[in-house]
């Protein structure tokens, strides 16, 4: 209990902190341990035997069938063995089955003209305290076919994945207190004298119960379901009404300060987040080198506060790639060579491999207009297509026989899964035989290539193959990018991960469904080129600038998942 006071206030910061603090409350409700007991409540114990009462009353005057408070076939229930008891229960508490308690999935008996609740799964709420709405209809339309309930019945979903996520309510406010809904629900009707329906409703919520409901599914995948057996005959912790009453108050009262941490969170992340881009704003849109080192200091006084959540830091890190295209992250140098020789060099090495007949000599394109030009470069640098540095640009295609070629060994088949910005991931990657490489010769991929993912939710995803890469192909949602000067290759790839890139990338995709991303497109990209110095000094900044994005981001994930490992441990390791 001490664990639950000393880390509310930290869990604003903690990753899933919140939700995991719900879980513990809830567990900490069902083993006694969330309120103090008092010697002077009536045990539950007694309580038992009232009900057992009441209900040998209502069997006898035929209100209630007699195996809705007994085993199957009306025989008695078996008792509690000691193996089946998952933890120590408070004085005053007793195990017994949720059957003893009350009807299981009773029937309503009411009239077909009276106007009832109707409700279906997609109406009741995954969250704690949530009252489901309902629809009229008549009881004549839904009394066959449907799960019947009344108001203070509590249900709980028994298909998945509505029960691991937590679907339960107590019907409330019902159209004339009835109601029928899907038919995926376990309904628990009790007598709110002896067992409160919100503390039948806190143990289904409770993280064990949903846990071993889960290893107790039966049914095939994506129709597993919980059975009554499990829900209605398993062990129950029942405490004395009057702590159950307690334990409801403190409760509610813990998931409404939940609550409120949860708004305090979304509304201070929604501000850190609002000031960092006001911030990065300003920094991206300095004039002058006086004016940029003023944004930046603000930024590096508030350095704390704004990334304490990962979302900043991820904007931090486009900010970054932004500033490196537009030639604000490190100082020039006039003694610099200009970049405008570097292109003279690079077109010169092209024509004498078109000569060679190494590669082919491309389609001219018309020169770049001004109206192409998104900013002003810095001095030194110059505008060119990417058609102009590189021997190639051209996507693979799918081998002939899909995925049914694809073997355990052989050549790497290089998919857009395999493609991220921080590097080539071969870990899962396809293969393809040497003999289906040669028929796809033109499709094979090389050391020191820049990969573009171009069509799908990744494109625009890219890579740079390393230099000890051996040899691979791609298929064609992958677009190979093999610079004439393949020192030129970092620099390309960092504009085209930079926001400035990416938006380029977006706003010229192809075809009805602006799915793909064409040759001749990417031909016309035009490329901010810095001097060859300049290039390596800001591809340097950005490598150590990212890393340090890198370590922020995994110290702020370290710490943010302490608290939620703990209290996570905490509330699978009970009972």
């Amino acid at each position: 209990m001490n664990l639950l006071f000393d880390h509310f206030e930290k869990l604003i910061d903690a990753q899933n902190g919140i939700p995991k603090m719900r879980e513990l409350i809830l567990q900490l409700a069902v083993q006694g341990e969330l309120v103090p007991q008092d010697p002077n409540d009536e045990p539950a114990s007694k309580l038992l035997k009232k009900i057992k009462t009441e209900t040998q009353k209502l069997i006898a005057e035929g209100k209630i069938k007699k195996n809705h408070a007994s085993g199957r076939a009306g025989k008695p229930l078996p008792p509690i063995k000691p193996e089946e008891i998952p933890y120590e229960l408070p004085k005053g508490w007793v195990w017994c089955r949720l059957k003893a308690l009350g009807q299981v999935n009773p029937r309503n008996d009411i009239n077909d003209e009276v106007e009832v609740s109707f409700i279906p799964m997609a109406l009741i709420s995954e969250q704690y305290g949530r009252s489901p709405k309902s629809e009229k209809r008549l009881w004549l339309q839904v009394k066959k076919g449907f799960t019947h309930f009344k108001d203070d019945d509590v249900v709980v979903a028994k298909i998945t994945p509505c029960f691991q996520n937590g679907k339960s309510a107590i019907m409330k406010n019902l159209y004339n207190s009835f109601g029928a809904g899907t038919t995926e629900l376990h309904v628990f009707r009790g007598n709110p004298e002896f067992v409160l329906p919100e503390y039948i409703y806190i143990f289904f919520k409770s993280p064990r119960f949903l846990e071993e409901g889960v290893n107790n599914m039966t049914g095939t995948a994506g129709q597993q379901r919980v059975p009554k057996q499990y829900v209605f005959d398993s062990p129950f912790p029942f405490p004395p009404i009057n702590e159950q009453h307690r334990i409801v108050a403190k409760v509610d009262q813990l998931m409404v300060l939940c609550d409120e941490l949860e708004t305090l969170k979304e509304k201070r992340n929604r501000k850190q987040l609002l000031m960092n881009k006001a911030a990065l704003f300003a920094l991206l849109n300095s004039q002058t080198p006086a004016e940029f080192a003023q944004h930046w200091q603000r930024i590096v006084d508030h350095f704390d506060e704004f990334y304490r959540i990962p979302e900043n830091v991820a904007e931090l890190k486009k900010a970054i790639l932004q500033l490196a295209v537009q030639g604000k992250l490190v100082p020039q140098d006039e003694s610099d060579e200009p970049a405008v020789e570097l292109i003279k060099k690079i077109k010169a090495e092209k024509q004498k491999l078109i000569t060679e007949g190494k590669i082919k000599n491309d389609k001219p394109l018309p020169p770049i207009k001004p109206e192409e030009i998104p900013y002003e470069l810095s001095k030194g640098w110059v505008w060119c297509r990417m058609i102009d540095i590189t021997q190639k640009i051209g996507s693979g295609s799918t081998p002939k026989g899909g995925r049914s070629v694809y073997t355990n060994q052989g050549v790497k088949f290089i998919r857009s899964q395999n493609v991220w910005n921080n590097g080539l991931k071969i870990q899962g990657v396809a293969f393809i035989s040497n003999d289906i490489n040669k028929i796809m010769s033109g499709t094979i991929v090389k050391p020191k290539d820049i990969l573009l993912n171009i069509t799908g939710a990744s494109i625009g995803r890219s890579c740079v193959v390393p230099g000890d890469f051996d040899i691979g192909n791609v298929n064609q949602h992958v677009s190979i990018i093999r610079m004439i000067n393949t020192n030129l290759r970092k620099w390309i790839h960092t504009c085209l991960i930079s926001p400035y890139f990416q938006k380029l990338i977006m706003d010229v995709q192809v075809g009805m469904s602006r799915e793909g991303l064409s040759k001749a497109k990417i031909e016309r990209f035009i490329i901010p080129m810095p001097p060859p110095d300049e290039q390596k000094r800001i591809v340097a900044k950005v490598d150590e600038l990212m890393g340090l994005c890198e370590k922020l981001e995994k110290g702020l994930m370290k710490s943010s998942e302490t608290l939620g490992k703990a209290l996570g441990s905490v509330v699978s390791g009970m009972g």
